[in-house]
């Protein structure tokens, strides 16, 4: 039925006169469970199905969404699009979306058949269990969804993907000043181990007992993933050619230039096998790609959809955002050393398992600070000496990627609501970062 109101809208907005249409249609079936304090307080299942449109009247452009899947609001939607793009301006430097017939390959692992099967009470007694190994109570979240999109545009695409996600965010505490915080995310169950994020959050918590005032400085960090994922986040983010454009990217002018620390290759992968955002196609029907943004160092590329491309003259990246090209899942490959190794390699420094409350003074200069929270500890000489708390990081973006000395192997994929965009990285060690204390 949604499908046939898709074909529908299309035809009708085409013979009205627009150039470029693009329908998706998406059903989502969620289910969540939250816990409080070692107890489940609540379990949800919500059905929600959205029907997108984008339109292009001579480069007037119009987006909206529909969620009465009748006919007759189908109708009401086309001529309110129609009106609508009567008063709006133009947008003088688009250049159209992507256009077929194109061939796909098949992304591994975004679909487990299994997802109707889960027991998501038990899965979340299993990630509490685990954590009260080491701590004394944890809250936290367990979420998953199962979906179908379907996209139609006016330009020979039409395809279909259906997909699964999991999320787990748990934290453990072991009393009232130490703490522990772990994710878990992917799409398939093989791979989303929630004891493991339990048993880790437990350990950091009961480790991170007596913190001390820490000292603000110059020093070597270990980032966890965890703590790492925001600041790749906004790698990803400055890497959209919608952020170069808006001033908002700390990337501005610096294509083909170098950005970071000859070690340092990152890319974005709507291609990786198990990715939160892999997919077959982007939002307006290119094939997924794999991207390298910084090879060696260097920034090789911008991410563009079709038309973006075209205004450029360069190729999509297959990152569409119709409206600003956005990233997929942002990955820094695996280290060869072992996160104990990267600790003996340090001789006055700190290891932070956690941040949050990231906030940009300026994007376009990269200048920023975060909050270290839950375990923060001290490293004297290569080995873990105590807990700290009261610091925060007090940085520049450009001056981290500098200085990026190590990888650990200890590969995770992170989705937290500092990290909105899925990175999937190992631990990092970064050498001479900025710690000051917060500011009362």
């Amino acid at each position: 039925m949604k499908e046939k109101l898709a074909k529908y809208i299309n035809k009708e907005l085409v013979k009205k006169g627009a150039s470029d249409v693009v329908v998706n249609v998406g059903e989502v079936d969620a289910k969540q469970v939250k816990f409080v304090n070692n107890e489940i307080v609540k379990t949800g299942v919500e059905f929600i199905d959205h029907l997108d449109v984008f339109a292009n009247f001579k480069n007037k452009l119009v987006s909206t969404s529909l969620r009465d899947f009748s006919q007759a609001a189908a109708d009401k939607l086309i001529k309110e699009i129609l009106a609508f793009s009567k008063n709006i301006q133009k947008k003088d430097d688009y250049y159209g979306v992507a256009k077929g017939d194109f061939k796909y390959k098949n992304v591994k692992d975004l679909y487990d058949k299994k997802y109707d099967n889960i027991d998501m009470v038990d899965l979340t007694m299993k990630a509490i269990n685990a954590s009260l190994v080491n701590g004394k109570r944890s809250s936290g979240i367990l979420e998953s969804n199962k979906f179908k999109n379907y996209l139609l545009t006016s330009n020979n695409v039409e395809k279909e993907q259906e997909g699964t996600h999991f999320y787990l965010s748990l934290r453990s505490f072991y009393d009232k000043d130490s703490s522990g915080h772990k994710n878990v995310a992917g799409r398939m169950l093989k791979d989303f181990n929630v004891e493991y994020a339990g048993l880790k959050a437990g350990e950091i918590a009961k480790d991170s007992r007596k913190p001390k005032k820490g000292n603000p400085g110059k020093f070597d960090v270990i980032l966890d993933p965890l703590a790492s994922a925001p600041l790749l986040d906004n790698i990803g983010n400055s890497a959209s050619i919608f952020s170069v454009e808006s001033g908002t990217s700390f990337f501005m002018d610096k294509l083909n230039q170098k950005v970071a620390n000859n070690n340092f290759t990152l890319y974005d992968d709507a291609t990786y096998a198990n990715g939160l955002n892999s997919s077959d196609f982007d939002g307006e029907g290119s094939p997924s790609q794999k991207t390298t943004v910084i090879k060696n160092g260097v920034l090789k590329s911008y991410l563009h959809n079709a038309s973006t491309a075209k205004k450029y003259k360069t190729k999509s990246t297959g990152n569409a955002g119709l409206v600003s090209p956005d990233p997929s899942n942002i990955v820094l490959d695996n280290g060869s050393k072992s996160v104990e190794s990267l600790i003996k390699d340090v001789k006055d420094g700190l290891y932070i398992t956690n941040v949050w409350y990231t906030r940009f003074t300026n994007y376009a200069t990269g200048d920023f600070s975060t909050i270290p929270r839950d375990g923060i500890f001290v490293i004297k000489n290569g080995e873990i000496n105590g807990a700290v708390n009261n610091i925060r990081i007090s940085e520049n973006m450009l001056n981290i990627l500098n200085n990026i000395k190590d990888r650990a192997n200890d590969l995770q994929q992170i989705r937290s609501w500092e990290a909105e965009i899925p990175v999937i990285a190992p631990s990092i060690l970064v050498k001479d970062m900025n710690i000051t204390r917060p500011v009362l």
